[in-house]
């Protein structure tokens, strides 16, 4: 085989591992000290190929208490999800498509209509894939919230 046609092939794995998807887990945290409540959201790819992951919630109180909740799917660059606290030890974590009310007392998550979620709370940051498609929690202080599209 000759050299221009290794370094050919060489180039075309590397360009077709680049736009793969790992089926490896993605835990993304923070710890929201204010209530004692550590949050984290995994990411695993579902598709080879394609912007399709599922997400699950893990909640851990201070007081031991822990839930895992599944999230609504992020098919294809919609699993940016914002997080609020809220009043009442209460923590909003909210989607494209999905809002979920952390009760930090029991680690309880229940879904919510958005229009049921108290407007006065405050954006403490977002789980989001950064500019080299890893999932990542990004506080508040290094980017303002973003508003979701409407569709």
């Amino acid at each position: 085989m000759n050299d221009r046609l290794r370094i050919a092939l060489l180039g075309g794995l590397i360009l077709l591992s680049m736009g793969c998807n790992s089926s490896s887990p993605e835990p993304a945290s923070v710890e929201i000290s204010s209530v004692g409540v550590r949050l984290t959201i995994v990411s695993t790819a579902t598709d080879l190929f394609l912007q399709r992951f599922n997400l699950t919630m893990n909640v851990h109180g201070a007081g031991g208490c822990s839930s895992t909740t599944e999230l609504f799917p992020d098919t294809g660059y919609a699993g940016r999800r914002n997080v609020y606290l809220a009043a009442e030890g209460r923590v909003y974590v909210v989607g494209q498509y999905d809002a979920r009310i952390i009760d930090a007392h029991d680690c309880q998550t229940s879904l919510s209509e958005f229009r049921h979620l108290n407007r006065y709370v405050v954006f403490i940051g977002s789980f989001d894939r950064d500019e080299a498609r890893h999932w990542t929690y990004v506080p508040a202080a290094k980017r303002p919230e973003l508003p979701f599209e409407k569709r």
